[in-house]
C-alpha cells in the first residue's frame, strides 16, 4: 500500500493547514473552531446533530461579540472569522481538510469508528488529529490505513483563553507530522509541549490524580467540600477548589479519564473514587447537568446555589469561644514572626517568646521591617505600623505566657521539640489557655497527650507568608473541646483568615492534596515521560497553577516536600506516594532547592 507524503518538498514551504475540519460541536470542538477561525484558517464544523451545529455557530457568534466588546478583536476581524467557518452534519464536508480535529465524546467505539470513516473521506496527505485526553492514541491511531498521520492535539478549555496544547505523539505518528500541528499550534499562538501517548498525558495525569484524591476526601466525610475548595484556592493559589473543577470538566469525563489512567498504572491513587461513579450513574455530572458536587441554578450554569449541604452563612458551632485578649507566639524564625504580625495587626497584645531575649528581639526586628515595607508600598501608616509594632513584647523565656489566652507554637517540624514544648506551655499557661500547633504534617494528638489538658489542644495550621496567605487549617484531634474549636474558628475571624476545618490525619487537606502531586511529577521525569520545563508549563498554562510542580519544590525546599511526602506514605501505607527515588536522591547529595542553591534547577545563592 502506498503511503502518504507528509512532508513538503525541498522547494515548498510546509503546508499552512489552510482548510481545517472539527469535527464533534460541544464546547471543546466550538472553542477549538474559534482558535482557528480567528488565527485565519477556513474551518469546517461537523455534527452529527443539526441542533448541536446550529448551536455552535451561535457560541462564535457570542464568544466573538465578547471579544470585540473587550477590545481583543475589531469588529473586521469578527465579520472574517465568521466567515470561514461552516458548519455541516456531513463527514464528506472534510474531504478538502489539510488537518481533521476531532472532539467526538470520548469513547474507542465512537472514535475509532470515525477514524475509519475518515480514511475513506480526507486526503491520503491529510492529518489527522485526536482530542482525546483519556484514550491511546495508539489504539486510534490503529484504525487508520495511514496511522503514520494520527496524532493527539489535546487543547485545554477554554480553548481560545488557555495557552497550552499538548502534542502527542503514538509510537506509529510520523515525525513530519508531529512537526507540522506543532507549527501551527505556534502559529495559534498556543504553547506547544510534545509528550508521548499515555492516559492523561502531562497535564491531566497529574490533575486527574489530585481531583480523585480530593473526591475520596470528601468522600470520606474528611472536609467539606467548601473548605476543601477554599483550602487549595487559599493555600496554593488556584484558580478553582478541585470539587468545583470536576464540576466543570463533567463528573463522568473525570471518572472516564481515570479509568484509563487506572488501567495503565494500577496505581491506587488513580482508581476512581466511588462517589464519582455512584454521581455520574445518577447524572449528576457537574454543571452541564445542573448538579454535581455542588448544585447549579440551571444545566450549563455556572451559579451555585444552595441545597441540602450549603452551610449556613454565620451559623454558630455547638458551642461560645473563650476571650481572647492575650497570644503568646513561642518560636523566632520566619513563620513564628509572621504569625506574630498577623495577630498584633489584629490588636491583639503579643507576647514573641524564643530561646534567648536576643532570638525574640531579632524577631521583632524583623517584624519591624515586614511592617515598615506595607506602610512603602501603602498598605498601612506609619502610625499604624508604630502602634502594632507596640503591641509586640520580645521575651527569651516561655514563663512569659503565663497571662496569655492563646499560646501558638511555630517551633521547627520536630515532634520531640514540639511535644518537650507543650509540656512546658502546660506548667506556664494559665487554666483556660488555647494552646495551639502550626504544625504541617505532625500529629496534633501526639502534641496534646504532652500536656495534662489535651482537650485545650488544637491545630491552626498557617501557610508562609502567613501576613499575606488567607488560609488557616483548624485541626481538631478527638480529645479538642468544642470551646476550643470556637476559640480558634473566632480569632480567625478577627485576624482576617479564612479557616477550613479538618481532622488531625497527615497533610490535613493542603499537603494530602498537594504532595502526592508534587510526587508524580518527579515520577514522570524519572521515567523520562517529559522534561521539568514541559511538566511546569503544562500545569501553569493549562492547569492555570501559579508554578510548576518543580518550581515549587524547589521554593518549599526539597529536603521539607521528601519528610512531608514520607510522613504522608506513613500514614496512609499507600505504595503509591512512596517518595520518588530521584526526590530522595536529590536530599540526599544536598540538592535543597533554592536554599541550597540547586534544586530541580540551578539557583544564584542568596
Amino acid at each position: 500500500m502506498d503511503r502518504p507524503s507528509l512532508s513538503p518538498s525541498a522547494s515548498s514551504p510546509a503546508p499552512a493547514f489552510g482548510t481545517v475540519a472539527v469535527v464533534g460541536l460541544g464546547t471543546m470542538g466550538t472553542g477549538i473552531a474559534e482558535v482557528l477561525a480567528r488565527a485565519g484558517r477556513e474551518v469546517v464544523g461537523i455534527d452529527v446533530s443539526e441542533a448541536q451545529a446550529a448551536l455552535a455557530v451561535t457560541a462564535l457568534e457570542n464568544s466573538t461579540a465578547r471579544a470585540v466588546a473587550k477590545g481583543r478583536l475589531t469588529e473586521g476581524e469578527r465579520t472574517d472569522a465568521l466567515a470561514r467557518f461552516r458548519v455541516f452534519t456531513d463527514l464528506q464536508a472534510a474531504a478538502g481538510a489539510d488537518l481533521v480535529v476531532e472532539v467526538v465524546p470520548e469513547s474507542y467505539e465512537i472514535k475509532q469508528q470515525l477514524f475509519r470513516d475518515l480514511d475513506e473521506v480526507v486526503r491520503p496527505d491529510a492529518i489527522l488529529a485526536t482530542g482525546t485526553n483519556a484514550l491511546s492514541v495508539t489504539r486510534l491511531a490503529a484504525e487508520s490505513r495511514f496511522p503514520e498521520r494520527v496524532l493527539g492535539l489535546h487543547f485545554f478549555n477554554p480553548a481560545p483563553a488557555m495557552k497550552l496544547v499538548e502534542v502527542v505523539s503514538s509510537v506509529l505518528t510520523s515525525p513530519e507530522a508531529v512537526a507540522r500541528v506543532t507549527g501551527l499550534a505556534l502559529e495559534l499562538g498556543k504553547e506547544p509541549v510534545a509528550v508521548g501517548d499515555r492516559p492523561g498525558f502531562v497535564a491531566d495525569g497529574l490533575l486527574f490524580g489530585y481531583l480523585n484524591q480530593a473526591a475520596a476526601m470528601y468522600e470520606a466525610k474528611y472536609a467539606s467540600r467548601e473548605d476543601i475548595d477554599a483550602a487549595m484556592r487559599l493555600g496554593c493559589g488556584l484558580p478553582m477548589g478541585p470539587l468545583a473543577l470536576l464540576d466543570l470538566i463533567g463528573v463522568d469525563t473525570a471518572r472516564t479519564v481515570l479509568d484509563a489512567m487506572y488501567a495503565e498504572s494500577r496505581d491506587r491513587l488513580h482508581a476512581p473514587a466511588p462517589i464519582l461513579r455512584q454521581l455520574s450513574e445518577a447524572g449528576l455530572t457537574g454543571r452541564k447537568s445542573g448538579r454535581g458536587f455542588y448544585t447549579y441554578e440551571s444545566p450549563g450554569s455556572a451559579t451555585v446555589v444552595r441545597d441540602a449541604l450549603t452551610p449556613a452563612a454565620g451559623e454558630a458551632g455547638p458551642a461560645e469561644g473563650r476571650p481572647v485578649s492575650s497570644v503568646g507566639v513561642a518560636g523566632s524564625g520566619t513563620m513564628a514572626s509572621g504569625i506574630a504580625e498577623v495577630f498584633a495587626k489584629a490588636g491583639y497584645s503579643v507576647v514573641i517568646a524564643a530561646r534567648s531575649e536576643e532570638k525574640a528581639e531579632k524577631a521583632k526586628a524583623r517584624i519591624g521591617k515586614s511592617l515598615a515595607r506595607s506602610v512603602d508600598r501603602g498598605r498601612m501608616t506609619a502610625e499604624a505600623a508604630a502602634a502594632t509594632l507596640e503591641l509586640i513584647t520580645p521575651a527569651g523565656t516561655l514563663d512569659a505566657f503565663a497571662e496569655v489566652d492563646l499560646a501558638v507554637e511555630a517551633v521547627a517540624e520536630d515532634l520531640a521539640v514540639k511535644r518537650q514544648l507543650f509540656t512546658t506551655l502546660d506548667k506556664v499557661c494559665k487554666p483556660g489557655t488555647v494552646l495551639a500547633t502550626t504544625t504541617s504534617s505532625l500529629p496534633v494528638v501526639a502534641c496534646a497527650t504532652a500536656t495534662s489538658r489535651p482537650e485545650d489542644v488544637v491545630g491552626m495550621h498557617f501557610f508562609n507568608p502567613a501576613p499575606a496567605m488567607k488560609l488557616v487549617e483548624v485541626v481538631r484531634t478527638v480529645l479538642t473541646a468544642d470551646d476550643v474549636h470556637a476559640t480558634v474558628r473566632e480569632v480567625c475571624a478577627k485576624i482576617r483568615k479564612h479557616p477550613v476545618d479538618c481532622g488531625d490525619r497527615a497533610g490535613f487537606i493542603v499537603n494530602a492534596l498537594l504532595f502526592p502531586y508534587l510526587n508524580n511529577a518527579v515520577k514522570m521525569v524519572e521515567e523520562h515521560y517529559a522534561s521539568l520545563d514541559d511538566i511546569d508549563a503544562a500545569m501553569k498554562l493549562g492547569g492555570g497553577y501559579p508554578m510548576g510542580p518543580f518550581e515549587l519544590l524547589d521554593v518549599v525546599g526539597l529536603d521539607v516536600s521528601l519528610a512531608i511526602e514520607q510522613v504522608l506514605h506513613r500514614e496512609f501505607r499507600d505504595p503509591g506516594l512512596a517518595p520518588a527515588p530521584l526526590l530522595e536522591h536529590l536530599v540526599a547529595a544536598g540538592c535543597l532547592g533554592r536554599k541550597s542553591g540547586r534544586g530541580f534547577r540551578e539557583h544564584a545563592r542568596r
